[in-house]
């Protein structure tokens, strides 16, 4: 729950950085206590090591176990589906990855199938890339809640909302380096028209890493950048859908003062407008 509503949820993309003791996690917090701690601030979480590998069950039972009732998890669907297989022959693995999620219970959110920048070696165009999406998100989309992601900006057109939205998933909208900026997501993709939203704050890598190594604070001032998408995602939520957002330590160096920059302007948004300004 984003600023008492319970259609808006934010978070970081993962718990486990290091460089947080301090200036997120009390001093002295060891890793396992990690989540227990980001679960009194946050309601929701990207993981991202599901991305390399299928966790255990216990893994999984254990999220559960450390976090309150209304925590809910989103997780990266493994590589191997993503950008080994690329969907070929990979009904199986998404089972076992779909059955190792869900002892989450309840606290299991939208899987996030990120997908890499295609080369024209892989996929002439995105025509081939649509058909393996439908041809493999029907088969999940009744039992799980899916996002799709691409990397390429080209790609970023009415005909892929058509087909992940006709498939029952959700596009993940992303400010990236080499992605559209905010506006042009509106221009390309039109205003929300009552779906969910995923929203993804991952920034530049060469650019923030050319700065810092630590994580542990904003080398970056992100406010200017995040405004216009503090817009768009209320409008989201005004046409009816729910929304996740979620923060990388790469978009201005330190993932939860980023998401408490994104806060403050969300709420003097809801000021502004409160007070017919």
């Amino acid at each position: 729950m984003f600023e008492g509503d319970p259609g808006v949820r934010m978070g970081t993309s993962s718990w486990s950085e290091k460089s947080w003791v301090g200036s997120f996690y009390p001093e002295e917090t060891g890793p396992a206590d990690f989540l227990k701690h980001y679960s009194l601030r946050y309601d929701t979480v990207e993981i991202d090591s599901t991305y390399y590998a299928t966790p255990r069950d216990s893994t999984v039972k254990n999220w559960r176990k450390r976090t309150p009732d209304e925590f809910l998890f989103t997780a990266k669907v493994p590589r191997e589906i993503t950008h080994e297989r690329v969907l070929v022959d990979a009904r199986e693995s998404m089972e076992i990855f779909v059955e190792s999620m869900q002892w989450l219970g309840e606290k299991l959110g939208p899987l996030l199938l990120q997908f890499p920048y295609f080369n024209r070696k892989t996929f002439s165009g995105p025509v081939q890339f649509l058909q393996r999406l439908e041809r493999f998100l029907p088969h999940f989309t009744g039992e799980v809640s899916l996002v799709v992601e691409v990397r390429n900006p080209n790609w970023v057109h009415p005909n892929l909302v058509e087909v992940v939205e006709g498939c029952g998933a959700t596009l993940a909208w992303v400010d990236q380096g080499w992605m559209p900026e905010a506006q042009e997501w509106i221009e390309r993709l039109g205003p929300p028209r009552g779906q969910n939203g995923y929203f993804r704050f991952l920034g530049d890598r060469k650019e923030t890493e050319a700065l810092t190594q630590t994580w542990d604070q904003q080398v970056l001032d992100p406010r200017e950048r995040l405004q216009p998408w503090v817009e768009i995602m209320k409008s989201f939520r005004a046409s009816g859908g729910d929304v996740f957002g979620f923060f990388n330590n790469h978009y201005a160096g330190h993932a939860p003062a980023t998401l408490e920059d994104f806060r403050t302007l969300w709420e003097s948004d809801h000021s502004s407008s409160s007070s017919g300004e």
